[in-house]
């Protein structure tokens, strides 16, 4: 069974820094794309960020220059460095792989049935 595990949210001061950790179990996903989203009450979720399984990397036009997407495919886990963070950035973050391999991490990329985690939330004050 494949499990998403996310850490590392929290409450934050608006500049400030976190860093988010997605880890997997169950499979391997080091030929997988490897995803960031986030969903605030009553909007869609929202794609933040995506790497490919050849390390390409997609942002949210809003996030670049501030987030940053890894893996590390020994520890089959990918994480989101979130810099100069601001109030809209308040979210619940998942972490997604996706079911096939080969992906790029584009956007449009993600569906429904790739796997998710359960979110961490992330609070940025003002």
């Amino acid at each position: 069974q494949v499990q998403l595990v996310e850490s590392g949210g929290g409450l934050v001061q608006a500049g400030g820094s976190l860093r988010l950790s997605c880890a997997a179990s169950g499979r391997t996903f080091s030929k997988a794309s490897m995803g960031w989203f986030r969903q605030v009450p009553g909007k869609e979720r929202e794609f933040v960020a995506g790497i490919g399984w050849s390390g390409t990397t997609y942002y949210l036009n809003s996030v670049k220059g501030r987030f940053t997407i890894s893996r590390d495919n020994a520890k089959n886990t990918v994480y989101l460095q979130m810099n100069s963070l601001k109030p809209e950035d308040t979210a619940e973050y998942y972490c997604a792989a996706d079911s096939r391999e080969y992906g790029l991490g584009y956007p449009s990329d993600w569906k429904d049935d790739d796997y998710w985690g359960q979110g961490t939330q992330v609070t940025v004050s003002s």
